[in-house]
């Protein structure tokens, strides 16, 4: 029986079955790529029957681009919002034409790959775009050379039929497209570890049956290597000027059924793209065949391969994706499974991470927290969605992926939410914040204010606030009407419990109206093991010491696979939830904080959402839940290349709007810090479940010590005037959410400026540090 036979259902069944596949392994996203077109030349030693890309030299035209012309192009392309550099090039043209030899000599090179190396180095180096390179046959040498400077390569396979190569075939004369010459650069790239495209032609004379061999091929390499992450099936469109030109055309039913079967053959998990441009105005029938991509199109750049083809435009590609019920999103050259060290060379693998999103998809605009400037989009009216009080694990990793429409009910969901547990009112603390040490001994990867031998090229010189700084900052900000004031710094060496607790009291000692929000988890360990006290018994000292919260910084992501990457020797998930808990046993409230935006994924945030909503249903002493957007421009590991930009605008709103509905009815406040989203993220983001804007500040270093931009203060007149602007009622409350006394309120305008702080050098404190730090967490586990 020949191959095709078992496929020999009805077409309608095939393209349900491949539906079925493609929802099951991708979900409900359909993918495509912005990018450049760079046709770095277009001679080509072969003469395939049907192309119009490859033709002879032309008389007074360059055989190639020139540098320059490389890099307007790319750099076009990024100003309007592309990733990806799609180099198409004619198969070794030195190997035929005189000119190109004379050519590449001139520019000191050997072979058109070497340029081709050199033309992708300069647009990865100079404009950020991704190369993904299409130079046809290859060795695994000439691929392992142009590995470092491509996210991606690509070579057609187009058929395993050599009789499509004999005479009158549409291949004869092109030696580069013998199956097994294209079938061992597919090998190549998978022993090369070079994520890969390849993909089928059909309507060129090949059989079912072939096509079907050619699929089971692929197949068969991507099980051996894990390489090909995508799958093309083209479709032949005849073309003038060709020898090709009155041959026939594949019927559209014929590609839905070559479609179909790949996505069957080539299982759940494969990408399948399909043109959209071939296909013209029936090009939203390739959706229900079961692709999952559309392939790549430019709003700079013609598809130089199919110019008379023009890619449709985007919104009618989204159109045609959500009238399947699926969403658009853009992707990168290189897909989400394959982005990490065993895919990516070390000199690309960072600019991968900065243009991607958390799923690994392409972040779909420029803004980053911190930064000044519009917000991309707001959320808009949507009808509510149903929300329940339990949202497991991949409930939630599926809200996280929300795009276009379904994103627009989780925001408009979590609003509802919003307005049935808050109302309409938005509260903020008056709080004077003082980070009173910039020297840590800790390591943290995205931490860009700490000093120590580590971070020596960060911002600002190493310092210690003696107690009567801190003290004339208390009364300041006391007499501006402060309710609170918030203490954090790094970890000094010399640090001990003892320190923590003499801080407090110098505070209530001076001003005992003023509450103490005070001492992350981190420091609470380490403040509780330098004394040998249980943690329960250190956190009743301090609160009797006048301790009256714990903000809970030091979460990070509170899940372990995350924090051996990004703060290994910091506290543990379990330990940061210990010292919570404690602190909740012994009367004391606190809140849990979420950095995200840097190396963890959806799931990550599923974990942590879900392990204070599980601490909380204990101890019930969360005050509230606050999103903090990774600032990343001056983080070390950013730096490193090894984080990415931050989140993305539309993973910024969602994380508010999801812990909105993961948390309800445990912990109804929700919190967005201005600092990191600006006051225009910040009214984006109370139409997206917040109820909350945190605290004026007064002084604020840490996030600018990362580079945000949004200032070290917002006045209560700046604060109200943003909340009213929105729509909102304006509230003052006390850290425990009680209304601020209206003394305090009456105090807290028409404020006076602030005294400069004054940051006297570490070494003035004379502070020695013991002969062995306490090290929490996974480094002393590894040391013991």
């Amino acid at each position: 029986m020949d191959a095709a036979a078992q496929f020999d259902a009805p077409l309608d069944e095939l393209c349900a079955e491949a539906r079925r596949l493609r929802d099951e392994g991708n979900g409900a996203i359909v993918t495509y790529s912005p990018k450049v077109f760079i046709p770095l030349t277009k001679l080509c030693r072969d003469v395939c029957h049907y192309c119009t890309f490859a033709r002879p030299p032309l008389r007074g035209e360059r055989a190639y681009l020139t540098i320059d012309e490389v890099l307007a192009v790319a750099r076009a392309g990024a100003a309007r919002g592309c990733r990806e550099a799609l180099f198409t090039l004619g198969d070794k043209p030195e190997l035929r034409y005189r000119v190109a030899r004379n050519e590449l000599a001139g520019l000191e090179c050997e072979t058109t790959l070497e340029y081709l190396g050199r033309a992708a180095e300069s647009v990865l180096g100079e404009t950020g775009l991704l190369p993904h390179l299409n130079p046809g046959v290859m060795t695994v040498a000439d691929i392992r050379a142009l590995r470092p400077m491509s996210a991606s390569m690509g070579l057609m396979l187009e058929t395993t039929s050599e009789r499509l190569s004999e005479r009158g075939g549409p291949h004869f004369g092109s030696p580069d497209k013998a199956p097994a010459a294209r079938l061992e650069t597919v090998r190549a790239a998978g022993e090369a570890h070079v994520p890969f495209t390849t993909g089928i032609l059909i309507g060129i004379g090949e059989t079912r049956d072939e096509r079907i061999e050619a699929l089971l091929t692929i197949r068969a390499l991507a099980e051996r290597y894990g390489h090909v992450q995508e799958v093309i099936v083209q479709n032949f469109r005849a073309k003038a000027a060709t020898r090709m030109v009155d041959a026939p055309e594949p019927p559209l039913e014929e590609l839905l059924w070559t479609i179909a079967v790949a996505r069957i053959v080539l299982g759940a998990n494969a990408h399948v793209q399909a043109p959209p441009n071939l296909s013209y105005d029936d090009f939203p029938r390739l959706l229900d065949a079961g692709i999952d991509d559309w392939g790549g199109g430019s709003p700079v750049t013609i598809d130089h391969v199919n110019p008379e083809a023009p890619w449709p435009e985007l919104e009618r590609l989204r159109a045609a994706t959500e009238s399947r019920g699926l969403e658009l999103a853009p992707r990168l050259p290189v897909y989400p499974e394959w982005i990490d060290g065993r895919w990516l060379d070390p000199r690309v693998l960072p600019a991968v991470l900065r243009a991607s999103d958390a799923m690994g998809l392409a972040r779909e605009n420029d803004w980053s927290p911190g930064e000044t400037g519009a917000v991309p989009f707001a959320p808009r009216d949507a009808l509510p969605v149903d929300s329940r009080d339990e949202l497991g694990e991949d409930e939630l990793v599926r809200l996280f992926g929300a795009r276009g429409r379904d994103r627009d009910r989780v925001f408009a969901a979590a609003d509802s939410l919003r307005r049935d547990v808050c109302g309409d009112e938005v509260s903020y603390v008056v709080t004077r914040n003082i980070q009173y040490t910039n020297v840590c001994y800790f390591r943290c990867g995205f931490c860009a204010f700490s000093k120590g031998k580590l971070a020596a090229n960060l911002r600002g010189a190493p310092y210690l606030v003696p107690h009567d700084e801190i003290v004339r900052r208390v009364r300041e900000g006391w007499a501006r009407g402060a309710t609170e004031v918030c203490l954090q710094g790094g970890i000094h060496p010399a640090f001990t419990g003892e320190y923590y607790e003499s801080v407090v009291s110098a505070i209530k000692e001076a001003v005992p109206e003023l509450h103490v929000h005070a001492f992350s988890a981190l420091e609470v360990w380490q403040g509780a093991a330098t004394t040998g006290s249980p943690l329960e018994e250190y956190l009743a000292r301090l609160r009797a010491a006048g301790l009256g919260s714990l903000p809970g910084t030091a979460a990070e992501i509170l899940d372990d696979e995350i924090r051996r990457v990004i703060c290994p020797d910091k506290v543990t998930t379990a330990q940061w939830l210990e010292v919570h808990d404690a602190a909740h046993r012994v009367g004391l409230r606190s809140n849990v904080t979420m950095m995200f935006g840097h190396v963890e994924s959806p799931r990550n945030w599923a974990r942590h959402l879900m392990r204070a909503r599980e601490q909380q249903r204990r101890s019930g002493g969360f005050t509230e839940f606050v999103p903090l957007p990774f600032v990343h421009m001056e983080a070390p590991m950013w730096l490193k290349g090894q984080a990415r930009s931050g989140p993305t605008w539309s993973e910024t709103l969602l994380v508010h709007a999801v812990a909105r509905l993961a948390l309800h009815p445990w912990i109804t406040n929700i919190q967005a810090s201005w600092v990191k989203l600006g006051p225009s993220g910040v009214g984006a983001a109370l139409r997206a479940g917040v109820n909350d804007l945190g605290g004026t500040l007064m002084n604020e270093s840490i996030s600018r010590a990362a580079g945000a931009q949004h200032g070290q203060e917002m006045p209560p007149e700046r604060m109200e005037e943003l909340i009213r602007a929105n729509g909102r009622v304006p509230r003052q409350r006390t850290t425990l959410y009680r209304d601020a006394p209206e003394e305090r309120r009456r105090c807290s305008f028409g404020a006076r400026p602030l005294d400069e702080p004054v940051n006297p050098p570490v070494r003035d404190a004379g502070l020695k540090a013991p002969p062995r730090l306490v090290r929490p967490g996974f480094a002393a586990a590894r040391a013991s």
